[in-house]
C-alpha cells in the first residue's frame, strides 16, 4: 500500500511540474507574442498617421475646410503612437514601472489626453457629417473658424479630463503602487465615472445616434429616389400631363445631375463635390459628383422647385428599373455596411478597456494582467485603424497616397487622368 501510495504521490508530482511548466511556457509565448504585435502596431500607426498629416499638407485638393478635423484627428493618433505607445512598451516589457514619479504622470496624462482627443473627434466628424447630410445650407457655414472651434473644444475637454489627477484627484494608493513599481492613472471611482463618461461613454452614444441617423437619411433618400422612378415612368407614358414635376421626378429617377440640368433661379444647386457625405470627405471640385453620389449612396437634399423656376432635359439613355433597383438596394448596402464598420471598428476597439477601467478601482484582483494589457492595446489598435477607416473610402486619399508612395513617377502616369478614374 505504502508503495503504491508513494507512486500515486509522484506521478502528482509529475503531473503539477508538467502542467507549471507548460503554463509558464505558454505564458512566454504570450508575452513574445504581445511584444511583437506592440511593435507592429507602433509602427503602423505612426506611419499610417504620418502618411496622412502628409498628404493633406502636401496636395492642394485634400487642403480644405472639411479635411481639417481629419488632420486633426490624425496628430492625436501620432501624439499616441509617439508618446504613449513607447512608455507603455518599456512598462509592459520590464513588467514594472522604474522611470519615478515624474514620468508616471506625464505617461498617464498623456495617454488620457491623446486617446480623449482621439475619441472626440470622431464625433466631431460624425457631427459634421450629419449637419452635412441634414442640413444643404451647412456647406455655406462650414467655415474654418467653425472648425477650429470644434477642434479647440475637443483638446480643451480632453485637457480637463486629463489634468484633474495632477491637480489631486487620485486615489489614496498611488503613493503605494509607485513603490510597488506600478503606474496607472488615478483609480479613484468617482474619477473613473468622470472620465470614462467622457472620454467613451457619452460619446459612444453621440456616435450611434448620429450614424443610424445619417443612415436612416440615406435609406429614406434612396427609397423616395425609387418612388420618384416609378413616377417618372408613368410620366414617359404621358408627359402632357406631367410639366415640371414629371420632368423633375425623370431627372431624380434616372441619375440625378448625369441625366437633367437643373437650374434653380438664384439658388444653383450644389453638387455633391462641395458637400460633405455622409461617409466621405468629398472636397475636390475636380471629382465627378455622379461617381461620389453612387460610391457613397447619399445626395445632399435637393432645394424646393416651383414650376417656371427650373428647366429640365430629359436622359437620352434610361436606366431600366431592374438595374436602377439593383443599384439603389446596393448603396444602401453600401450605406449599412461603411457606418457598421466605422462603428464597429471604434466600439471593438474601445469598449473592453472601458469596461475594465471602471471595474478595475472597484476590485484591482478581478482581471488578470496580461488581460488589461491587450485591452489597454486594443484600445491604442484604434489609433492605427483611424487613418485607414477616414480616408480609404476617399479616391482623393487614395491618389495621395499612391503619389507619396509612388513619386513623381506615379504623377507623370496619372497626369491626364482625373481622380474619378482612381476607383
Amino acid at each position: 500500500f505504502q508503495i503504491e501510495y508513494s507512486t500515486i504521490n509522484l506521478h502528482s508530482l509529475v503531473f503539477t511540474i508538467c502542467s507549471s511548466e507548460i503554463d509558464h511556457s505558454y505564458r512566454i509565448t504570450l508575452y513574445r507574442s504581445l511584444h511583437n504585435l506592440r511593435l507592429i502596431l507602433r509602427y503602423s500607426s505612426f506611419s499610417g498617421n504620418v502618411f496622412v498629416i502628409a498628404a493633406i499638407l502636401l496636395e492642394r485638393n485634400l487642403q480644405n475646410v472639411a479635411n481639417y478635423l481629419i488632420l486633426s484627428l490624425a496628430v492625436a493618433d501620432l501624439l499616441v503612437a509617439c508618446l504613449v505607445m513607447p512608455l507603455g512598451a518599456v512598462y509592459e516589457v520590464g513588467r514594472q514601472w522604474t522611470l519615478g514619479p515624474e514620468l508616471c504622470d506625464m505617461w498617464t496624462s498623456s495617454d488620457v489626453l491623446c486617446c480623449t482627443a482621439s475619441i472626440l473627434h470622431l464625433v466631431a466628424i460624425a457631427l459634421d457629417r450629419y449637419w452635412a447630410v441634414t442640413n444643404i445650407d451647412y456647406i455655406h457655414h462650414r467655415t474654418s473658424k467653425r472648425i477650429g472651434i470644434m477642434i479647440f473644444i475637443i483638446w480643451l475637454v480632453s485637457f480637463f479630463v486629463c489634468i484633474a489627477p495632477l491637480l489631486g484627484w487620485k486615489d489614496p494608493n498611488w503613493e503605494v503602487r509607485l513603490r510597488d513599481s506600478k503606474c496607472l492613472v488615478s483609480q479613484d471611482l468617482y474619477y473613473q465615472i468622470f472620465a470614462t463618461a467622457s472620454s467613451f461613454y457619452l460619446p459612444l452614444m453621440v456616435i450611434l445616434i448620429l450614424y443610424w441617423r445619417i443612415f436612416q437619411t440615406a435609406r429614406k433618400r434612396i427609397r423616395r429616389r425609387q418612388v420618384l422612378a416609378a413616377g417618372a415612368q408613368q410620366e414617359a407614358k404621358n408627359p402632357a400631363a406631367g410639366g415640371i414635376a414629371g420632368g423633375l421626378a425623370a431627372a431624380s429617377g434616372t441619375g440625378g445631375i448625369a441625366a437633367a440640368v437643373v437650374t434653380v433661379i438664384g439658388r444653383p444647386l450644389p453638387t455633391i463635390s462641395e458637400t460633405t457625405t455622409a461617409f466621405t470627405t468629398v472636397s475636390s471640385t475636380n471629382s465627378s459628383p455622379e461617381r461620389h453620389a453612387a460610391a457613397n449612396g447619399l445626395e445632399p437634399d435637393p432645394p424646393t422647385v416651383t414650376e417656371g423656376s427650373a428647366t429640365y432635359r430629359p436622359a437620352h439613355y434610361p436606366i431600366k428599373r431592374k438595374a436602377r433597383d439593383g443599384m439603389d438596394s446596393k448603396r444602401e448596402r453600401k450605406a449599412a455596411k461603411t457606418l457598421a464598420i466605422i462603428t464597429g471598428a471604434f466600439v471593438l476597439c474601445w469598449l473592453p478597456f472601458f469596461i475594465v477601467a471602471v471595474l478595475l478601482p472597484i476590485d484591482p484582483t478581478i482581471f488578470d494582467k496580461y488581460l488589461v494589457s491587450v485591452c489597454l492595446w486594443l484600445g491604442y489598435f484604434n489609433s492605427t485603424l483611424n487613418p485607414i477607416i477616414y480616408t480609404i473610402f476617399s479616391p482623393e486619399f487614395r491618389h495621395a497616397f499612391k503619389k507619396l508612395l509612388c513619386g513623381r513617377n506615379y504623377a507623370r502616369r496619372n497626369r491626364h487622368f482625373g481622380i474619378k478614374n482612381l476607383q
